[in-house]
Parts: C-alpha cells; sequence; structure tokens
C-alpha cells in the first residue's frame, strides 16, 4: 500500500472510531430520554443514531477490505469495496426511513397522543450540535481522502443532524397545543434520511456506470499535463473513479526526434506530477505518440 493511502486511511479509520463513540453516547441518551418523555420521534431520532453504528462499521470494513494489495485476480486492487460500503449506507437509510414514516403515520391514525416532558428538548438540542459538528469533520477527512464510503456517512451524521432539528420543531410545537407534531416531525425525521439514501445512491450510480470524475479535477488534471513544456498536445483523456482511487489514461505526443528512453522518462515525470497535484491514489496509463500530422486531434 502506497504512503499515501495508508495515511489516508488511519484518517478515516479516526473519525469513524470517533463516530461510534458520539452515536452510542446520543443513540442511549436520545433513547432512554425518549422513553421517558414521551417523545416518539426522540425515540426514533435514538434508533437513526444508533443505524450510524452501523455505517460506521460499513465504512471501516469498506476501508480496510479496499486496502489489499492487488492479486491476479483483481489486477485493479479492491477500491469496489467502498462503494459496495457506500450502498449499503443507502439501503440501510431508504428502509429505515420509510419503516419511521410508516409508524409515524399508523400512530396519527390510531390517535395516539402522548404528553412530552421538556427534557425531550435538551436532547434535541445537544444532537443537533454535536451530530453537525460530526458531519463537519467526517466531511473534511472524506474530501482530503477522496472517500466516496465516508462521505456518505457524512451526510448519514447529517441527516441525524436535521432529524434532530425535526424533533425540536416537533417538540416546541407540542408546547404550542399542537398535539400531532411529535409525529409530524417523526416523519420528517424518515423523510429526510430517504432523501439523504438518495444522495449517496446517486453517488454510487455514478461509480458504477464508469462516470468520469468532476469538471475542477478534470481542469486540474489538463492544467498538470499543460505545464509539461515535452508534452506538444494531447488527447483521449479518460477518467473514472473507483472507492478512492482515480483510473486515468490518455495520450500525449512528444518530439518524434527524441529517444524511446527520453519518451518514457517525459512519460514518469508527467504521471508523477499529476500524482502530487492531485493528491490522492491514482492508477495512470499515458500512451505516448509522436508528434506527426497522422497522429493529432485537431
Amino acid at each position: 500500500m502506497s504512503n499515501l493511502k495508508a495515511s489516508q486511511e488511519k484518517l478515516i479509520l479516526k473519525i469513524n472510531f470517533i463516530g461510534i463513540l458520539v452515536n452510542i453516547l446520543l443513540g442511549i441518551g436520545k433513547i432512554v430520554i425518549g422513553f421517558f418523555s414521551g417523545s416518539m420521534a426522540l425515540l426514533s431520532d435514538g434508533i437513526h443514531s444508533f443505524t450510524d453504528l452501523i455505517t460506521d462499521v460499513a465504512v471501516i470494513l469498506g476501508t480496510k477490505l479496499s486496502a489489499r494489495e492487488p492479486d491476479p485476480k483483481h489486477p485493479y486492487g479492491h477500491e469496489w469495496y467502498n462503494t459496495f460500503a457506500s450502498l449499503f449506507i443507502a439501503i440501510v437509510l431508504f428502509l429505515l426511513g420509510c419503516a419511521v414514516i410508516t409508524k409515524s403515520a399508523l400512530s396519527i391514525v390510531h390517535n395516539e397522543v402522548e404528553i412530552v416532558k421538556p427534557i425531550a428538548m435538551w436532547v434535541a438540542i445537544a444532537s443537533i450540535i454535536s451530530k453537525e459538528w460530526l458531519y463537519r469533520k467526517t466531511r473534511d477527512v472524506a474530501k482530503k481522502t477522496h472517500s466516496a464510503a465516508l462521505y456518505a456517512n457524512a451526510w448519514h451524521h447529517r441527516s441525524d443532524a436535521f432529524s434532530s432539528v425535526a424533533v425540536l420543531v416537533g417538540l416546541v410545537s407540542l408546547r404550542f397545543g399542537f398535539e400531532y407534531g411529535d409525529r409530524f416531525a417523526t416523519s420528517a425525521v424518515g423523510l429526510m434520511m430517504i432523501l439523504a439514501s438518495m444522495k449517496v445512491l446517486e453517488s454510487c450510480i455514478r461509480e458504477f456506470s464508469d462516470c468520469s470524475v468532476d469538471q475542477d479535477i478534470i481542469n486540474e488534471i489538463e492544467s498538470v499535463i499543460r505545464s509539461n513544456k515535452h508534452v506538444r498536445q494531447w488527447h483521449k483523456l479518460r477518467t473514472r473513479s473507483v472507492g478512492r482511487d482515480l483510473f486515468l489514461d490518455l495520450h500525449i505526443l512528444v518530439d518524434p526526434e527524441i529517444s524511446v528512453t527520453m519518451a518514457h522518462e517525459i512519460s514518469d515525470r508527467l504521471e508523477d506530477d499529476l500524482r502530487s497535484h492531485i493528491q490522492r491514489p491514482m492508477n495512470i496509463i499515458v500512451h505516448i505518440e509522436p508528434d506527426l500530422p497522422h497522429f493529432r486531434k485537431d
């Protein structure tokens, strides 16, 4: 494993272990307080926090498995484990969101109204602050390490923060006499979980369909190529992401009078420049062509 990939793995595991600790504390607190205060929304939110534990573990497993060295059956590595971890998170979020909305709707249909104690509001506020902080930290590490699974988990944290906002709104509305406020807040929790799952699923589909990387990265790649004075032209630039890895191939045109050794050095130097500027694990293939009219793609 490269030094870059190893350092990224440490960052991912560290933020996930912090997430596990926060989710355990929040999950226990919200479930206990939700049960004794009579808040179904807070109770559902506590269950949501425990689902974050599941997704934290999924990210850890995906990161560990994807770090395995390439083998004869998987010569391009195992980064697809990270994509499957993201897909798992999306499915968990979607199913739980549907379950929460169903339970809330049935509660309203059966006219189940309970008195919610004020302490539930303070727990919801604590959850909003802690989960938004965790979202921001996890998102920053995800961007730094280019981990789709970790970014998906960051959104899971944010959905928990948003759901706690919905819980708080519902509890406040109860204080002002809207007896179903807690139940509608529960439905909002479920809806936010479903919306978050759709965002994660979109990212997974992009990877499974071999979609190119975003335009900002492509612009950066092109800037690095242009800065190499030995590369006269280039074409057939193709990119795709698999987990944290970026796969890139392109054709470059060089002086037709130089030696094969020199052409190889140009290719190696270009690869080194791309890796140092992009700062993510990369698999690069550079096809060298002589700068002659029939090779140009004007």
